[in-house]
């Protein structure tokens, strides 16, 4: 097994909302533009072909008005449970594992870079840990407004 520590990124978060929900979120392009991205950010999505070797790109428009086009490879797909996608410049495998619980959701969010020196320029100088944990938010609070506004029925 490759030593990788020194250049993933891995956050867990635990959302108070169902395993289908969080999966919806991440798969429906109608929803994930309403919480991609970090604070401030908008998204506006341009292909997303939600099968492995699909492509899902978009671009982010930071609040300075900087558009950022992103373009990704879906990778591995298991419904309800795991999708993997490779994203380009930066290069990076995100996965993100998703396990049903007693009172929601937990998932795991994985970034692997390509070298620890690259990890070093996303994560510490581009701020990718603290984009990552406001994605986290955003995601945990849309998906809580669609179950507040009844929205959402299992």
């Amino acid at each position: 097994m490759k030593h990788t520590e020194n250049r993933e990124l891995r956050t867990t978060a635990t959302f108070n909302a169902p395993l289908v929900l969080i999966w919806e979120a991440w798969t429906d392009p109608e929803k994930i533009v309403n919480w991609w991205g970090p604070n401030g950010f908008t998204t506006t999505i341009h292909e997303m072909e939600f099968k492995e070797g699909g492509e899902w790109n978009l671009t982010l428009h930071g609040p300075d008005g900087t558009n950022y086009p992103n373009r990704s490879i879906y990778r591995e797909i298991i419904p309800l449970k795991k999708i993997v996608f490779e994203h380009f410049n930066p290069h990076f495998i995100a996965t993100v594992l998703f396990e049903s619980q007693e009172n929601g959701t937990e998932m795991e969010w994985n970034m692997l870079f390509d070298s620890p020196e690259q990890f070093e320029i996303i994560v510490k100088a581009h701020k990718a840990d603290e984009g990552q944990k406001q994605n986290i938010e955003r995601l945990e609070n849309y998906t809580q407004q669609l179950l507040d506004e009844g929205k959402f029925l299992d």
